[in-house]
């Protein structure tokens, strides 16, 4: 919702400035945001390749374990080698699909290994915004 200012203008008739107290501070029903942004977010991760969306399968199971407060997800400067860590932990779960893996642990070179790294580091941003936005403040 935007109000502008011919918005406002329209209360008083002449322009004064005048508004409704209810209308000083505009109420952003920010919940609603969040699900709309979830939903879309959700509508593009479908188009994901078969594999893609195995991967994000796991990278999501990951990120919901790490998703509490105080968490490596929520630091300021993320520690690369636990990240790496947990990027070689979801490579290892994916050794379970023999099709996609063939049995080998690839390096970080890999480009598997390299999908998996962009792949958790857009889902800890994508919750580190959430985190920031609708996180209550007292």
């Amino acid at each position: 919702m935007d109000f502008g200012q011919e918005y406002y203008h329209m209360f008083d008739g002449q322009g004064s400035g005048k508004i409704p107290f209810y209308m000083t501070y505009p109420v952003r029903n920010s919940f609603l945001e969040e699900a709309e942004y979830e939903r879309d977010c959700r509508r593009l991760q479908e188009m994901y390749p078969r594999d893609a969306r195995r991967i994000q399968t796991l990278v999501e199971q990951e990120c919901d374990k790490m998703e509490h407060e105080g968490s490596m997800m929520f630091d300021e400067y993320p520690d690369r080698l636990l990240f790496r860590m947990l990027c070689r932990r979801i490579c290892r779960a994916l050794q379970d699909d023999e099709e996609m893996t063939r049995n080998v642990i690839p390096d970080r070179d890999h480009p598997l290994m390299q999908l998996i790294e962009v792949m958790l580091t857009q889902e800890m941003y994508r919750r580190r915004c959430r985190y920031r936005r609708c996180r209550r403040r007292y």
